[in-house]
C-alpha cells in the first residue's frame, strides 16, 4: 500500500453514509458477444467486442441520499457509455441490518448483480467465496478486460491478497491508504486546562481527563457516548491493543481471536480466559462508569456523539483517525477556534498498532453475472479514469467544489452541505491515490503529523492470506451470544454485580460454549497456513 498521504474519497462513507436505493437490481438482458457465460478467457483488447450497450448492476452499501448522487451518475454513465459502451446502476444494501441483507442478496443472484463491494475484514468476503457467490478471475481475463488494474496490483504484489485456492476472487483496494484505527479524540484546550501539555498518551491521562470535565464542565457530559455494541466491541479493542502485545484476527466477527504478539501470531493469547487483563478492564470501566463520565443509560443511549463534540455537548469521541481529520477536527476547528482536537490512538502506550489489510476494501464478480468481461472493463474505468473519478467522489466541479490550478486543492463551494449537494457512490473497492484531490478542508498538518508517528511503529497485518474454515468452528454462533451479552456490561461498567463476579461468569460461559476448543481450531488452521 502507498505510503504517501492522501485525502478521504467520498469523507461521508466512515460508517454513517448517505446514498442511494433504487428498485432497478441493474438487470443485463444483453450480453457482450464475446461473453462465454462466466468464462473466465479473454481475448486481446483490440478484439473486445463493445457494439451492444449493456448495463453492469453495482452493489454496495449505504443509506438513501438526499443529494446529487443520481445526477453525478448520469454523467458517470454518459461517459462509460463513450468508452466502454456500457452504464452502471446501483444497488444499495441499507445500513439496518446491512450484513444479512447483504449475504442475502448474493445467496440469491440471479443474473441481477455484476460488480459487488465487499471486504475480507468486515463484510464476509471469503464466505461469501467460499459459498461460491463470486466469480473466480484468472490472469488472462484481468489483463484483457481490467488491464490497469492488473498492472496497478501486480506490481504492488497484492493480487495473494485476493486468492482462494489459488484463483483470484477479490480485487483490492490496495493503492489506497488510508488510517481507519480507532483512539480517542479529545479537546486540546481543555487538556491543557487539565494539565496535559503535551495532550494525552494513555488511558490513565484519558481518565483523569474525563473526571477534570466531570469536575469543571458541568454543563457537559465528558463522553456522551452510546453503547451500542459496535462501541463495545471497538472500547474493548482499544483496551487491549493499548495494554498488551496481542494482534485481533479479523474475518470472525467477533473480537475474541488473537495472536500472542507481532512476534509470535500464530499462538493465540488467552487473555479471555486466563491472567489479570480481563479484570483490569472491566474494572477501571466500572470506575468510568462511577464516576459519570457517561449517561447512566448508556447501553440504551442512541444519540450522535460526533455531533454532540461539535455543538461543544462533550469532550470526547471515539472513532478513526480518518473522520479525526477529515471532518471532526476541522469542523472543531471552524465552530470552536483553539479547540485542536486531537487524537489519541488505541495501542500508544504499548506502540501496538497494525496497518490495514488491502482486503479491507475490495471489488468482486458476482458468480451469476451475465456480463463478467464488461463489468471488469467498467471497473477500470472507475478506478482509472479521473473524469469518472471526480463525479464519483466529488461530484460536478464549478458546482461542489473548484480546483485550484496552482496547488491543485480541491475547495467546496460555499454553502456546500454534503447531504444536500455532495455525492455519494461509496466506492470502497478501488479508491486510487493516483486520481485523488487533496481538500482543502481537511486537518493535513496534524494528520501527517499523527500518521509519521504511526509509521514509526505500524507493522503490516500479520493474516492477510488467513481464510478462517467456519464450518470447523460450530462454536461461533453461541461465543458471539455470549460475548455480546457480557463485554457491553463490562465495558461500560453496568455489570449486576462486582466486575470480579461478572468476569468470572464470563469466562465460565466461554468456556461452556466451546471457546477453548474454538481456540485450538483457529490456531490449528493458522499454523497450518503460516508453518506448513
Amino acid at each position: 500500500m502507498k505510503k504517501r498521504i492522501v485525502p478521504l474519497l467520498l469523507a461521508s462513507a466512515l460508517l454513517i453514509s448517505t446514498a442511494a436505493c433504487s428498485g432497478n437490481t441493474g438487470d443485463s438482458s444483453t450480453n457482450d458477444s464475446t461473453n462465454s457465460g462466466n468464462s473466465s478467457t479473454g481475448g486481446s483488447a483490440t478484439e473486445i467486442d463493445t457494439s451492444e450497450h449493456v448495463t453492469i448492476s453495482y452493489l454496495t452499501l449505504g443509506d438513501i441520499p438526499t443529494n446529487e448522487t443520481e445526477r453525478a451518475l448520469a454523467a458517470v454513465n454518459e461517459i462509460l457509455t463513450k468508452e466502454v459502451n456500457a452504464e452502471m446502476s446501483l444497488r444499495w444494501i441499507e445500513w439496518a441490518d446491512y450484513t444479512a441483507q447483504y449475504n442475502l442478496a448474493l445467496a440469491s443472484q440471479n443474473g441481477d448483480l455484476d460488480l459487488v463491494v465487499t471486504a475480507s475484514d468486515w463484510l464476509d468476503g471469503w464466505p461469501n467465496v467460499q459459498k461460491n457467490a463470486f466469480l473466480p478471475l484468472s490472469e488472462e481475463m484481468l489483463k484483457t478486460y481490467a488491464p490497469k488494474t492488473w498492472e496497478q496490483v501486480d506490481e504492488a504484489g497484492h493480487w495473494k491478497d485476493g486468492m482462494y485456492e489459488g484463483q483470484i476472487y477479490l480485487i483490492p483496494e490496495d493503492a489506497y491508504a488510508q488510517w481507519i484505527n480507532h483512539g480517542f479524540m479529545y479537546r486540546s484546550d481543555w487538556a491543557k486546562e487539565a494539565g496535559f501539555e503535551d495532550g494525552i498518551h494513555s488511558w490513565d491521562d484519558m481518565q483523569v481527563y474525563l473526571q477534570y470535565l466531570k469536575d469543571n464542565k458541568p454543563d457537559i457530559i465528558p463522553w456522551d457516548v452510546a453503547g451500542s455494541t459496535g462501541m463495545t466491541a471497538e472500547v474493548a479493542k482499544g483496551w487491549q491493543d493499548s495494554h498488551t502485545d496481542d494482534i485481533t484476527i479479523d474475518g470472525f466477527g467477533i473480537q475474541l481471536f488473537w495472536g500472542e504478539s507481532k512476534d509470535d501470531p500464530y499462538h493465540l493469547s488467552r487473555f479471555f480466559i486466563e491472567g489479570d487483563g480481563l479484570l483490569e478492564f472491566a474494572t477501571e470501566m466500572k470506575e468510568w462508569a462511577d464516576a459519570g463520565y457517561w449517561r447512566a443509560d448508556v447501553l440504551n443511549y442512541t444519540g450522535d456523539t460526533a455531533s454532540i463534540l461539535k455543538e461543544g455537548g462533550t469532550g470526547a469521541h471515539e472513532h478513526i483517525t480518518q473522520s479525526w481529520y477529515t471532518d471532526l477536527r476541522p469542523n472543531m476547528d471552524k465552530n470552536f477556534p483553539g479547540s485542536d482536537l486531537d487524537f489519541f490512538y488505541f495501542g500508544e502506550e504499548t506502540q501496538n498498532l497494525v496497518k490495514l489489510v488491502t482486503t479491507h476494501g475490495a471489488m468482486a464478480v458476482a458468480a451469476q453475472s451475465q456480463n463478467p468481461e464488461r463489468a471488469l472493463m467498467v471497473y477500470d474505468q472507475l478506478r482509472f479514469n479521473q473524469e469518472v473519478y471526480d463525479l464519483m467522489a466529488y461530484g460536478f466541479e464549478g458546482e461542489q467544489y473548484t480546483l485550484d490550478e496552482e496547488t491543485g486543492m480541491l475547495s467546496w463551494t460555499e454553502g456546500y452541505d454534503n447531504a444536500v449537494n455532495g455525492v455519494t457512490f461509496n466506492f470502497w473497492g478501488g479508491r486510487n491515490d493516483d486520481m485523488e484531490r487533496k481538500v482543502d478542508f481537511y486537518a493535513w498538518e496534524p494528520y501527517e503529523e499523527k500518521v509519521a508517528e504511526y509509521e514509526k511503529v505500524a507493522i503490516e497485518y500479520p493474516y492477510g492470506t488467513f481464510i478462517p474454515d467456519k464450518d470447523s468452528l460450530p462454536q461461533l454462533e453461541n461465543l458471539a451470544n455470549v460475548y455480546n451479552t457480557y463485554m457491553p456490561q463490562i465495558a461500560f461498567g453496568k455489570m449486576a454485580g462486582t466486575p470480579e463476579e461478572c468476569v468470572e461468569q464470563f469466562r465460565n460461559e466461554l468456556k461452556q460454549a466451546g471457546y477453548e476448543e474454538a481456540l485450538a481450531e483457529v490456531e490449528r488452521q493458522l499454523q497450518e497456513t503460516y508453518q506448513s
